[in-house]
């Protein structure tokens, strides 16, 4: 079946940098556009950054650009955003998203002040 699991989210100070993963399986990988969401608490879920499958025309969030970058490695079957200058309004839950409906856990990332 199909599985997204991510990794790489913890706590950081403001100004400082996480790498999220994001490994899949269950589904030809290379064919699929994938994206990172985050819900921030008692706000709804918003996109972040997206990659379509010929891993061209990244799309970010206007909040995040020019700090966070997402690409992917298709023989790894990855994701991969690499976040930097965090900020305290970063802190959410990260979920991998790939194509329309496959979502991951999700992974807290905490920016501290």
């Amino acid at each position: 079946q199909v599985q997204l699991v991510e990794s790489g989210g913890g706590l950081v100070q403001a100004g400082g940098s996480l790498r999220l993963s994001c490994a899949a399986s269950g589904f030809t990988f290379s064919r699929f556009s994938m994206s990172w969401y985050r819900q921030a608490l008692g706000k709804e879920r918003e996109l972040v950054a997206a990659l379509t499958r010929a891993d061209d025309s990244p799309n970010y969030a206007e909040s995040v650009k020019g700090r966070f970058t997402i690409s992917r490695d298709n023989a790894k079957k990855s994701v991969y955003l690499q976040m930097n200058s965090l900020r305290p309004e970063d802190t959410a839950v990260y979920y991998c998203h790939a194509g329309l409906y496959y979502w991951g856990q999700g992974t807290q990332v905490t920016v501290s002040s």
